[in-house]
């Protein structure tokens, strides 16, 4: 991953954690009913081959393996899954009414409630419909096709986890980030769709943060909006997107800046986080505006 030095990614270094990694790519914006341009990168720190944990940022690859079951008309975004009144676009958009790891403390649609339970369960229904276990759905539908061959389902994590269970280097992290930048899998249709409000006005909790009315999510992705405080920059534009995890991984996607930054710590996500990576988020977006490396 050659690229040019890139002075934002010096505060790395000083982050609380005794191994790190983070790259930064520049794309251009999927344009009308096509993607535009390559993603390139344009700054990286640390070893971009040691595997970290993926935790919850196992949930876009898991997203995304779903979206191409649905082009393939495996699955249909609006078909019931999980509680009664539930679908497919409910379990993705973290609004189907499962709490955290189960149960039903709401009405499908009702809140935003963040729901590990959920993605398990997008991971069942892949792997029913499909007639392939989930990580071979997703080795063949995501994994093996981004070249993303240093990625494996954790076998400390929970067998089969579609919300956790995923293990794999910065490179692979990467060309995650990239494919929610630009997709390749996918169409631009349903990547907008994917990168667009789902179930608008809905309030929830922001893992790790607070309640916020409203709390934005996609189908797999957290969209920033106007919540504050957050894990990317105040620099970030509303529309960014992305995910963190809870073992200290994060990937966003700000279109507007045409910006993606994805990074790796091995101290769980807490308050280092919250106060590095936001301060990390603007001087990359402040260090690109001012005509940083073009890669």
């Amino acid at each position: 991953m050659p690229t040019a030095p890139m002075d934002a990614l010096a505060q790395v270094a000083a982050w609380p954690v005794d191994r790190a990694a983070v790259a930064v790519l520049r794309f251009d914006p999927p344009s009308g009913d096509r993607a535009t341009g390559a993603v390139e990168p344009v700054g990286v720190t640390g070893d971009t081959g040691q595997p970290f944990r993926w935790a919850s940022v196992t949930k876009p690859a898991t997203a995304l393996a779903t979206l191409v079951a649905v082009e393939e008309g495996t699955l249909s975004l609006d078909q019931p899954a999980g509680p009664s009144g539930s679908t497919v676009r409910h379990l993705l958009a973290h609004t189907s009414g499962l709490g955290p790891e189960g149960g039903q403390p709401a009405a499908p649609g009702a809140r935003r409630l963040y729901s590990n339970a959920g993605y398990e369960l997008l991971a069942d229904l892949i792997a029913e419909r499909s007639g392939l276990s989930f990580g071979d759905y997703l080795g063949q539908a995501v994994l093996g096709p981004l070249g993303m061959t240093g990625t494996t389902l954790d076998p400390d994590a929970v067998e089969g986890s579609g919300a956790a269970g995923l293990l794999g280097p910065l490179a692979d992290l990467v060309a995650l980030g990239a494919e929610w930048a630009v997709p390749t899998l996918i169409s631009v249709e349903t990547h907008r769709d994917a990168t667009s409000v789902q179930f608008p006005g809905r309030a929830g909790v922001l893992p790790g943060f607070q309640r916020f009315d409203p709390c934005d999510w996609g189908l797999g992705v957290e969209i920033r909006d106007h919540k504050h405080p957050h894990w990317t920059g105040s620099a970030n534009s509303p529309r960014t997107y992305g995910h963190f995890g809870r073992s200290g991984t994060f990937v966003w996607v700000d279109p507007q800046a045409g910006v993606v930054c994805a990074g790796f710590g091995d101290r769980p996500f807490g308050p280092w986080s919250v106060r590095a990576w936001p301060v990390l988020s603007d001087s990359v977006l402040s260090e690109l505006a001012a005509g940083g490396p073009a890669g």
